[in-house]
């Protein structure tokens, strides 16, 4: 007797079940979720967000959004678009080197945003987030609590510490018919600042100096004086979160009490002001060591949304 064979409906038919799990298709992930399991890997680790961004949503979002080629403001239009494979397999790949790293995530893409508009960064100089741009557009745009009667009159800007160069190209579209001399004394930083003047096509209207403060610019003056100089003191480089070691060390370090490229900014800038000039200066958490050593000096200070007397104004006629 030959051997038996198999039914064929167990051979050849699968159950109902099966079917359905083989045709129906994979659920994609949408953009919100993914930002959901970022937050979620982010609460087990113990990163630091203050590099352009304030929080772990935040971040994941900003994130999220370069790795699929859309502005971060633009977020919640594609929250709950489907993301590609790809994309979700290349934003989680950020998200792990950001948690097994620490380098800030504005150097994982080399890209930060300073007033929703990009500008390139890498190691070689500090992740621009400075208070000054948001200042420039709310004091000194001609209105009734402007600092200056008309920005196209400012024919001068001098943007001292320029980094990344983004403030001096911010303060190029703020005062349409400046000239902005940018100046930094590390060459690596300014590098990465003619990067970003020539993206922007500013290389006629913006130069690059490498200079220690005003040293080389001879008896230049300007109508407007930018700058937001290294102002962390001993005890707050001593406590520098993991996420700053990326970045260079110059960039931060301001001496004892932080003041240390304050007090020659603020006692050399009056030979660099015309007569209707000022100065505008962020100094991070130093006021009261500002006050202490300055007691008599007129400081207006300014605050943004996120900040409170971290940057000041002084008129020329004030120093």
């Amino acid at each position: 007797m030959s051997a038996r064979k198999p039914p064929k409906k167990a051979a050849k038919v699968k159950s109902k079940t099966q079917k359905s799990k083989a045709k129906s298709p994979r659920q994609k992930e949408t953009a919100a979720s993914l930002v959901r399991e970022a937050v979620r890997r982010h609460a087990k680790s113990d990163l630091v967000f203050a590099h352009g961004t304030a929080d772990p949503v935040a971040e994941a979002a900003f994130l999220l959004c370069e790795t699929v080629g859309v502005h971060p403001a633009d977020f919640d239009r594609i929250a709950k678009k489907p993301v590609s494979q790809t994309h979700a397999k290349r934003f989680r790949e950020l998200i792990a080197q950001r948690i097994a790293t620490r380098k800030p995530a504005a150097y994982l893409i080399n890209k930060m945003y300073m007033l929703g508009q990009p500008f390139y960064v890498d190691e070689r100089t500090i992740v621009p987030r400075s208070f000054i741009g948001e200042l420039l557009d709310a004091y000194f745009d001609g209105g009734n609590l402007s600092l200056i009667e008309d920005p196209r009159r400012v024919r001068r800007v001098l943007d001292l510490c320029t980094g990344s160069g983004c403030l001096a190209i911010l303060a190029a579209q703020r005062f349409p018919n400046a000239k902005i001399d940018a100046v930094d004394l590390s060459a690596d930083a300014l590098e990465v600042a003619a990067r970003n003047v020539a993206d922007y096509r500013l290389k006629d209207r913006v130069t690059l100096h490498r200079s220690d403060l005003f040293d080389a610019l001879g008896d230049a003056r300007y109508d407007l004086i930018v700058t937001n100089p290294p102002y962390v003191d001993a005890e707050g480089m001593a406590g520098l979160p993991r996420e700053c070691e990326y970045e260079p060390a110059m960039a931060f370090d301001g001496g004892a009490d932080g003041l240390d490229l304050v007090r020659r900014i603020l006692d050399q800038a009056k030979r660099h002001l015309t007569a209707n000039g000022g100065l505008l200066c962020e100094i991070g958490r130093g006021r009261e060591n500002l006050d202490r050593a300055y007691p008599n000096l007129p400081l207006l200070w300014l605050d943004t949304e996120d900040s409170d007397g971290e940057v000041f104004w002084i008129a020329a006629d004030a120093l």
